[in-house]
């Protein structure tokens, strides 16, 4: 997916995050153990619902986790759909 949206990693607060227009979308994540990292939270304010703001930190966490070697746990249902809907597209 391609965006003009830079998404940082917050390690501090466990988060990806996109600021848009002054608010801030995001995906929280927990450190399960040395390998696996449990997806548990996305989050778009109303300001900024339907620009496809939450698959893009999603993917941005998801590249993460590949590119760390990272398992992940999909507890947020909104990351579980994604990669059903990615699986999908494979």
């Amino acid at each position: 997916m391609t965006t003009t949206h830079k998404v940082t990693h917050n390690e501090q607060a466990g988060s990806f995050e996109v600021f848009v227009e002054g608010h801030r979308a995001h995906l929280d994540y927990r450190k399960v153990d040395d390998n696996t990292l449990d997806f548990c939270h996305t989050f778009v304010p109303n300001e900024l619902r339907g620009k496809g703001l939450a698959a893009v930190v999603t993917a941005a966490a998801l590249e993460y986790a590949r590119d760390k070697g990272f398992e992940v746990i999909p507890s947020c249902s909104y990351v579980e759909v994604y990669l059903k809907r990615e699986a999908g597209k494979a």
